[in-house]
């Protein structure tokens, strides 16, 4: 039996039309790299990658880095957006990049 939410309740909740995708990403800065390398390519990263898409990133690290990417709105990531912050980082030759499937980032 399907439970019957008002609109208000499934904004609250992130569920149903209010859901939000995202995913996590990691990778490794070479050792030796610099803390104004690292710096500056997190800033192209943001830059580049992070704003112009409408996504947001939360993360930190120091030479190895972890976090979630989701839209700066409500709503859901897509592959495409995915695929394109992997290809960016592998493009910069960073190493171990890992980007999960698309999870609920209320829920998962």
């Amino acid at each position: 039996m399907a439970v019957q939410r008002s609109r208000r309740l499934r904004k609250k909740l992130h569920i149903d039309e209010f859901q939000e995708l995202g995913f996590s990403v990691a990778w490794r800065f070479a050792e030796g790299t610099t803390e104004e390398q690292v710096d500056a390519t997190l800033d192209q990263f943001i830059n580049e990658v992070i704003d112009p898409n409408g996504l947001a990133y939360d993360g930190s690290g120091y030479l190895v880095w972890e976090g979630l990417v989701c839209l700066q709105e409500t709503g859901k990531c897509t592959d495409e957006h995915r695929e394109l912050v992997r290809k960016w980082l592998e493009d910069r030759n960073l190493a171990d990049v890992q980007v999960t499937e698309l999870f609920d980032v209320w829920w998962d």
